[in-house]
């Protein structure tokens, strides 16, 4: 079993999880990072440089983490949403008498 987990139903994407606690984790340093590292590295300092890198790695390690919960529910909601799209246009056609 790994510690991060890649397979999601609907049902369980929608649920907080540790997965969910790790991810914000990594948004709240990877914002940090890329500001601070921009800021020293338009100053051109190597330590800029540095948390530049680490910042866009935090950011990518975030997407990584959270991107299947999200597609999850995402292709969950694109069902819904074309059976309700259906049924709507079922309801709303016009009726033709002959």
């Amino acid at each position: 079993m790994s510690f991060i987990r890649r397979k999601w139903t609907p049902e369980e994407a929608d649920r907080w999880s540790r997965e969910d606690w790790i991810a914000a984790a990594f948004s709240v340093a990877s914002y940090l990072l890329i500001m601070l590292g921009s800021a020293l590295s338009l100053l051109a300092l190597t330590g800029g440089y540095l948390l530049l890198g680490a910042g866009v790695l935090a950011a990518l390690a975030m997407y990584y983490i959270i991107d299947p919960k999200l597609r999850a529910v995402s292709g969950d909601y694109e069902k819904k949403q074309k059976e309700y799209l259906r049924r709507l246009e079922e309801l709303t056609r016009w009726k033709r008498t002959d």
